[in-house]
């Protein structure tokens, strides 16, 4: 099939800074991201390379201060320039936002000497983080954790088992939450373990139906040994630190979310345009086009969703609720979109000849990942309703 260049997404950026920045980002999305992308996820090759490339551009610390290396973006920019990343590369846009929820802990909670220490390498110095709460009997139930850390003096001995983590065996720095006291939510206390501890392991990664570019695996702690000075916030407050972490972090699954439906989209408009079936191209058939004009509008609806509670998090205000929603309605539109896109393409959209397949097997992930969409409507309940009875 003839190559079709997709339309732009006519994008509502608050600055002429982040008009700027989303060139950027689309420069290097179509020179160094998207040309290999299909290559490198086929091999299951994670693309240090361009994180080191993202780095040095300034765009793994987006919304956090410039004093300490960041871009100091609102959310409502940087979340446009996760979607942008996704959907040249799930791998790569998933990969920020994780750099970004594994970072938030210290960027949020630090103290100012832990933050001047840290968070310069961490968000412009070339560094990959990951976000260490799910364990292997702990998933969406986190607050039942078992690893857990033991005072030692001026250190803690950690010691347990982490399971899920993206970049487990890769990252340079992990935020790992662990038990320092009484069962439940109270007794978890956050810290931050350098990728090169004594102690730390990784497990072979995880053998997946998509996103195989990125490596998720079980992340092993015997009795590491980390300082005081790396304990984030107080102790017992590493659940709360989580979940803080956590609605942010749902608001970069659902840009990428969206950045892979538009991807699909767009490959399912070029298609259809240069199909011909009965003479002429398939895109002129009513139901076809039906289908194509329900993609564009679920679409354009999750971005908004998205960029609604982004703005609320700008302003200060509560966006917890919104977050969950947006989580939820973005990768539900994901895996909506891309199926439709494989079945618009037809027998080629179930090849891997095209990329529709693999934004489908990539979409799937999606309502699983920071709290799976049932986890969702539990919390938009809870908003509505209130707090279930015991």
């Amino acid at each position: 099939m003839p190559d079709r260049a997709p339309q732009q997404v006519d994008r509502q950026l608050p600055t002429d800074e982040a008009r700027d920045l989303i060139s950027l980002v689309r420069d290097i999305a179509q020179r160094e991201i998207a040309p290999s992308a299909a290559e490198g996820e086929d091999a299951g090759r994670f693309p240090r390379e361009v994180f080191t490339l993202l780095s040095d551009a300034g765009l793994l610390g987006l919304p956090y201060d410039a004093e300490f290396g960041g871009g100091e973006q609102p959310y409502e920019v940087y979340l446009q320039v996760l979607e942008e990343l996704a959907a040249a590369r799930l791998t790569v846009g998933l990969g920020v936002s994780v750099h970004t929820l594994a970072s938030y802990a210290l960027a949020t909670y630090g103290t100012k000497e832990q933050q001047a220490e840290q968070l310069p390498a961490m968000l412009g110095g070339g560094l990959l983080g990951a976000y260490c709460l799910s364990e292997p009997a702990s998933g969406s139930d986190a607050a039942s954790l078992r690893t857990k850390a033991v005072r030692d003096g001026d250190h803690w001995l950690i010691t347990g088992t982490k399971a899920w983590i993206t970049h487990g065996g890769i990252a340079d720095f992990y935020t790992v939450m662990a038990r320092t006291g009484e069962d439940g939510p109270r007794g978890i206390t956050a810290f931050l373990v350098p990728g090169d501890a004594e102690g730390l392991s990784a497990a072979v990664p995880e053998k997946k139906m998509g996103l195989k570019g990125s490596p998720t695996a079980q992340v092993h702690l015997d009795g590491v040994r980390v300082a005081d000075a790396r304990r984030i916030g107080e102790e017992g407050q590493g659940f709360a630190i989580a979940l803080s972490a956590l609605e942010s972090g749902r608001l970069g699954i659902a840009a990428c979310a969206i950045g892979v439906a538009q991807a699909a989209l767009d490959e399912a408009v070029s298609y259809a345009a240069e199909r011909r079936q009965f003479g002429r191209p398939i895109a002129d058939f009513q139901g076809l086009r039906f289908m194509l004009a329900d993609m564009a509008t679920q679409i354009e609806a999750g971005r908004a969703l998205y960029l609604t509670a982004a703005r609320l998090r700008d302003a200060g205000r509560p966006f917890a609720k919104q977050a969950a929603m947006a989580k939820l309605h973005c990768t539900d539109t994901a895996m909506r979109v891309t199926t439709d896109a494989v079945q618009i393409l037809g027998g080629y959209g179930y090849t891997a000849d095209f990329p529709a397949e693999r934004y489908m097997r990539e979409a799937k992930v999606l309502q699983i990942v920071e709290g799976t969409n049932q986890i969702q409507r539990m919390v938009i309940a809870r908003h509505l309703a209130g707090p279930e009875e015991r």
